[in-house]
C-alpha cells in the first residue's frame, strides 16, 4: 500500500496536480508519524486504519465549513477527500452494510444496546476502510432500540 502511494505522488509530480500530490504526502505523513510513534512499520490494514480516520476528519471538517458558510474551505476538504477514496477497499453498498449488521446482531444474540459493543466489535474488522462507521452505528441502533 505504501509502495503504491509513492508510485502515485511520483506520478501526481509528474503530471503537476498540485491537490493530488498534497493530499498524498499529507497521507505519507501521518503514516510516518503514526510509525514513528509507536516504533513500527504499518501493514496494508494499518494503513487503511489511518486513511479511514483521515476520512473521518475529512468529513467533519467539510461539515464544519459548510455550517460556517466556507464552501471554498469545503471544496479543497472535498477533494481531498476524493484522493483519498482511491486508496481505500471498494465501499459497500447500503444493502451490504445492512446484511453485515443483520448478521453480526444475529451472531452475537444482540438484543439490546448493551450488545452494542459485541457487534460493533464484530463488524469493524471486516467494514474497516470500506463504510462510515457512524452510519454503521446508527443503522445497528435503529435495530437494537427496536
Amino acid at each position: 500500500m505504501q509502495d503504491r502511494l509513492k508510485g502515485e505522488m511520483k506520478q501526481a509530480m509528474k503530471n503537476r496536480e498540485k491537490v493530488r500530490l498534497g493530499t498524498i504526502r499529507l497521507v505519507l505523513a501521518a503514516i510516518k508519524q503514526k510509525e514513528v510513534d509507536e516504533r513500527i512499520v504499518l501493514d496494508d490494514q494499518q494503513v487503511i486504519v489511518v486513511l479511514d480516520k483521515m476520512l473521518k476528519q475529512r468529513r467533519e471538517s467539510i461539515k464544519q465549513y459548510r455550517d460556517a458558510g466556507r464552501v471554498d474551505l469545503a471544496a479543497v476538504e472535498e477533494a481531498e477527500v476524493l484522493v483519498i477514496q482511491e486508496f481505500l477497499p471498494q465501499a459497500l453498498t447500503e444493502d451490504e452494510i445492512s446484511d453485515m449488521v443483520q448478521s453480526a446482531i444475529a451472531d452475537c444474540s444482540a438484543s439490546s444496546m448493551k450488545d452494542m459493543g459485541k457487534v460493533m466489535a464484530i463488524l469493524k474488522p471486516a467494514m474497516q476502510g470500506r463504510a462510515d462507521m457512524a452510519i454503521v452505528s446508527t443503522r445497528i441502533k435503529a435495530i437494537l432500540a427496536a
